[in-house]
């Protein structure tokens, strides 16, 4: 059973959040963008197997 509290919806139940203007990427740097992502990623994780050695 779901509760009944008889306040309708809420005002902002139709909006997505929004990305703040200096978190925005262009999109022509998208690929630029996911390319350094991946290349930290397995710095890390090269870097954590020669810790391991």
């Amino acid at each position: 059973m779901g509760r009944d509290n008889k306040q309708g919806q809420s005002a902002n139940k139709g909006s997505l959040p929004q990305t703040p203007k200096n978190q925005k990427i262009a999109p022509n740097k998208v690929n630029e963008e996911f390319s350094q992502e991946f290349m930290d990623l397995i710095n890390s994780v090269t870097k954590e197997k020669k810790t391991k050695k």
